[in-house]
């Protein structure tokens, strides 16, 4: 890894870790208060924190699906959205390992399954679609058009709390291969992953490709 990508992919890798870590943690520790609402404002917040923290190092996607995005409508090369996933896939998994070992693998540790992942997957790829797709917009309107000046990071996180709100009883809501990695990597079922992939990708290419030819061509 050249200079350049090594202080991006190192604060790609930080920022998923710790919103794999938040969010994840506090999906396995519902039951225990907080509920729903409580793991919507801890990734909402989580993601908020990371945007401030580390926006203007790498971007602060913290997501493969808005790094595919990024790269789709060519703002970021396709080298550096590789460097970008590798970073962000391991922070997942050193986030998922160590929740494992802080609360325990049978915890779930805040797996995104919902009532949907196994009864119906299509339905549940369509609702990875959508959620995504009103996550990357954010992303585009925020923080690529600079539309929302110093509240990039409250307009992104409020997204991802609001998609949790309405999409964590269907999906959980993870809108992240990464974040949907982590606790899989962690717990040894992958049996689900491929509903996060491919929502989340499809999802947010979709929204990189509107907003990039539609709404930001003058």
């Amino acid at each position: 890894m050249d200079q350049k990508n090594l202080k991006p992919a190192l604060a790609e890798l930080i920022g998923t870790f710790t919103l794999v870590f938040i969010g994840a943690g506090a999906g396995a520790l519902a039951g225990q208060g907080g509920g729903l609402v409580g793991v919507a404002l801890a990734h909402g917040i989580a993601l908020m924190v990371i945007v401030y923290a580390w926006g203007a190092i790498s971007g602060a996607h913290v997501n493969p699906a808005v790094t595919f995005g990024l790269a789709l409508a060519k703002k970021i090369d396709w080298m550096t959205a590789v460097w970008y996933w590798i970073a962000q896939l391991i922070g997942a998994a050193i986030a998922g390992f160590l929740l494992a070992y802080l609360v325990g693998a049978d915890s779930g540790l805040g797996a995104t399954v919902g009532s949907l992942t196994k009864s119906e997957p299509l339905k549940a790829v369509i609702v990875e679609f959508v959620l995504t797709f009103f996550l990357v917009t954010a992303v585009f309107a925020s923080a690529v058009g600079g539309r929302n000046g110093n509240a990039i990071g409250l307009a992104i996180g409020f997204v991802l709390a609001m998609d949790i709100l309405m999409g964590g009883p269907l999906t959980g809501a993870s809108m992240n291969p990464a974040r949907t990695f982590g606790p899989a990597l962690a717990t040894g079922d992958f049996s689900y992953l491929w509903i996060y992939l491919v929502g989340p990708l499809l999802g947010g290419g979709a929204a990189a490709l509107l907003q990039d030819q539609f709404f930001m061509k003058k």
